[in-house]
């Protein structure tokens, strides 16, 4: 058995290029896993910093001096972060408080509407299977009265880790922009001078995963704007909850469009009943999806993403269950960099070569 593990270890990593390649991909995901929760603000500012990069980057191509570049673009990061803290949330809060307030009024209208399914579609539904339905909707509407209940009593704490997140995640920010080459030299000192086969799979995901998560956050904006508009148009109740909802769904290819059909349909149905209100509001977000993934989708990602859908459906799962939402974001850049590896992981020589 021993040896045939030091022939499988010397024929996969006999080229020093390929130890270094591991180890820079364990301590990596050691981070991630054991200090991620520690290190969140300043993993949160590296993202940010790195989708703002590309801005600087091009202010730099057409002739601008890195420093103003980097003021510039801080500075418009600056005014629509504070926009949205200001507008944006207490915008939400609000409406998450409303239906909080009108959860016992929407249970009471399933329960009326579940009492009346065995009438209407008798070989369809049991009267033993409205009765599990009913206590299925009690049991939930309860779980999140109590989720908001406990929110409430660690809203202080809550406060207090947002406001140092509002403080020091712009800050590390704007020093990460404008002394972007000497955190990166100090970084690469800790590497060893011969990295080429570290630096292909960077260049490999570098070309794929800065566009995709660029193109990701434009995508979630303009399904969010438009979905916003014209719920707001409709006179759709929680209009930016649910536009929120419908922008946040292009993060899960495939399955997040599916998902959030849901709640727009019910608060709908709630609303105008079957009128033609009703089918305004699902026919104008079947119109959005469409054009979010036949239009918009490819102008953003054309060949940027090249990766089978049942890959990035396991790969959805997989990163969503340890890292929850942004697990979920992530997962196709994360999927992206396994596959660069495995395409620059060299062969392993063969039995008959010496």
């Amino acid at each position: 058995m021993f040896d045939y593990l030091q022939r499988w270890f010397n024929r996969h990593f006999s080229d020093p290029q390929v130890v270094i390649l591991a180890l820079v991909l364990l301590i990596g995901v050691f981070i991630a896993i054991f200090a991620g929760r520690l290190l969140a603000p300043l993993i949160a500012s590296v993202i940010i910093a790195y989708l703002l990069e590309g801005a600087v980057s091009f202010l730099e191509r057409h002739g601008s001096r890195r420093a103003p570049a980097v003021i510039l673009v801080f500075s418009l990061f600056l005014s629509l972060f504070v926009v949205t803290m200001l507008l944006l949330i207490p915008l939400l809060a609000g409406q998450v408080g409303q239906l909080a307030r009108e959860l016992p009024e929407i249970a009471a209208r399933l329960q009326d509407v579940a009492l009346h399914l065995p009438e209407r579609y008798p070989q369809v539904f049991s009267d033993q299977q409205v009765v599990d339905l009913l206590a299925s909707i009690r049991n939930n509407v309860a779980a999140f009265g109590q989720r908001i209940v406990v929110l409430s009593l660690t809203s202080a704490v809550q406060l207090i880790t947002f406001l140092v997140y509002l403080i020091l995640v712009p800050l590390l920010v704007f020093f990460m922009l404008k002394d972007k080459q000497h955190i990166v030299a100090w970084f690469l000192q800790f590497l060893p001078q011969e990295r080429s086969l570290v630096n292909h799979v960077w260049a490999d995901v570098e070309a794929g995963i800065g566009n995709y998560v660029r193109g990701k956050f434009i995508e979630i904006l303009i399904v969010w704007v438009v979905t916003y508009v014209v719920f707001a148009i409709l006179g759709m109740p929680y209009a930016m909850l649910l536009s929120l909802l419908v922008g946040l769904s292009v993060i899960v290819p495939y399955v997040g469009a599916a998902v959030v059909t849901v709640p727009v349909a019910a608060v709908a149905y709630f609303e105008f009943g079957l009128a033609p209100h009703f089918w305004y509001v699902l026919g104008a977000y079947a119109v959005i999806q469409f054009l979010d993934g036949n239009v918009l989708v490819p102008l953003l990602f054309s060949e940027v993403v090249n990766l089978h859908p049942v890959a990035i459906i396991a790969a959805v799962l997989t990163f969503g269950g340890i890292w929850g939402l942004w697990g979920v974001f992530f997962a196709i850049p994360l999927a992206t960099l396994i596959a660069a590896v495995l395409r620059a992981w060299p062969a392993p020589p063969e039995h008959g070569s010496t």
